[in-house]
């Protein structure tokens, strides 16, 4: 029931001391709706959930060789962790900067946003900094060259003056460390995303859609240098992850889903799942399954949409994210779960990602020394795998309690 508040309304004077008259001039009293409290906003830790589980299968992926890779959600389908990341991206970009572009100067919300931007391009140039130097130590202290010879940093034997050129220009990348430069050019681009979702979502949807068409079957991406080709993760492709998560984050916003649940996309979503797990798990299915595909290139259909290449977004991989992420979203299970206490430690990783992944980056390309010194064994990757995810928890916990201690003391 609302508060009441009263408010009085004088009446005149009375001349006679009648009861009666007293009681019809008595001050009166208007009940008047008392302002609702505003409601508080409760953050979704669906999405901290599952930007901490995605940082962990990253972490693990970029230690190739292990059985924990196993585990992770490139086994049991056609996409990767790498998807996920980037659609969480854009909801979280679509919850942090879209009240700061509603106002009526947009430059205090643009340079917010370029401000991120900025600040992952930093953390690129020093994550990148640090695995070229554990790659240099595991060759100088274990006599072990293999980092050395991969993953493009081989080519600073090659061109050394090349690659110093294309490092801090990000058109030269290492492996397993790309993906920062295509959410960076992203966020660029953040700032028109916003303001085209909210007036025209589905205008932006198509928009997205053409672009990502566009650069699968002409091949457009931007240009890497020394070497040839383009960058791994095409952010002419992947804007589409980008742009639906922070369509679904406005949404959000608003208490509202960008795509409703339904009971036929819920079926449709759970069958491409089904399918593509039988085609990663049954080689009998495979075979043939690849078979056709294979029919298909005689045919003349694009690659786009016959192949898995991750650099274009192909559509199995793009239908395989996004069913693996609409049904996620519209199980109630799923919330019930990320408000669960046990979900609290990937959660607290999901609230920091940014150092996290930084980290889990650092430490994957250590682990992977560390091997290449040592050698393989069952003991030394359990001890490295899971090391090194309790590493980022304890980073992501030490956070959290320094961040709250200054708010505190603030």
């Amino acid at each position: 029931m609302p508060d009441i508040q009263t408010k009085r309304v004088p009446g005149p004077v009375p001349r006679s001391a009648d009861p009666v008259a007293l009681r019809l001039v008595q001050p009166v009293t208007e009940e008047v709706p008392a302002a609702a409290p505003r409601a508080r906003k409760v953050r979704d830790r669906r999405i901290d959930m599952f930007r901490g589980l995605a940082l962990a299968m990253i972490f693990i992926n970029h230690v190739p060789g292990t059985i924990f890779e196993l585990a992770t959600s490139r086994n049991f389908g056609f996409s990767d962790a790498a998807e996920g990341f980037v659609f969480l991206s854009g909801v979280s970009a679509a919850l942090a900067y879209a009240a700061a572009m509603s106002g009526p100067k947009l430059w205090p919300g643009v340079s917010k946003i370029w401000g991120r931007a900025w600040t992952l391009y930093l953390v690129h140039l020093l994550v990148t900094v640090w695995v070229i130097g554990i790659a240099a130590a595991a060759m100088r202290f274990g006599g072990a060259s293999d980092l050395l010879l991969k993953d493009n940093i081989q080519y600073l034997f090659k061109d050394m003056a090349g690659v110093l050129t294309g490092l801090p220009l990000m058109t030269h990348q290492i492996g397993y460390v790309n993906i920062l430069p295509m959410y960076a050019m992203l966020l660029l681009a953040c700032p028109a995303l916003i303001l085209a979702g909210r007036t025209a979502p589905r205008l932006t949807l198509a928009g997205s859609v053409a672009l990502w068409l566009a650069a699968g079957l002409w091949m457009i991406d931007l240009p890497n240098f020394p070497t040839p080709g383009g960058w791994f993760l095409n952010p002419v492709s992947w804007q589409l992850l980008f742009v639906l998560g922070l369509l679904t984050g406005l949404a959000l916003r608003k208490g509202d889903r960008f795509v409703p649940r339904h009971r036929g996309l819920i079926f449709a979503a759970a069958s491409v799942l089904i399918l593509s797990l039988i085609w990663v798990k049954v080689p009998a299915f495979a075979d043939r399954a690849n078979a056709f595909l294979g029919k298909l290139s005689t045919m003349g259909v694009p690659s786009l949409i016959r192949n898995f290449d991750k650099t274009y977004l192909s559509v199995p991989r793009l239908f395989h994210a996004l069913a693996l992420i609409y049904l996620v979203t519209a199980l109630p299970i799923v919330r019930v779960v990320a408000d669960s206490r046990w979900s609290e430690p990937l959660a607290q990783m999901g609230r920091v990602a940014l150092p996290v992944f930084a980290l889990g980056t650092i430490l994957s390309f250590a682990a992977r020394a560390v091997k290449a010194v040592l050698g393989d064994s069952m003991l030394l990757d359990s001890a490295l795998i899971l090391g090194g995810v309790f590493l980022l928890w304890a980073f992501a916990y030490c956070l959290e309690r320094a961040r709250a201690a200054a708010k505190a003391g603030a």
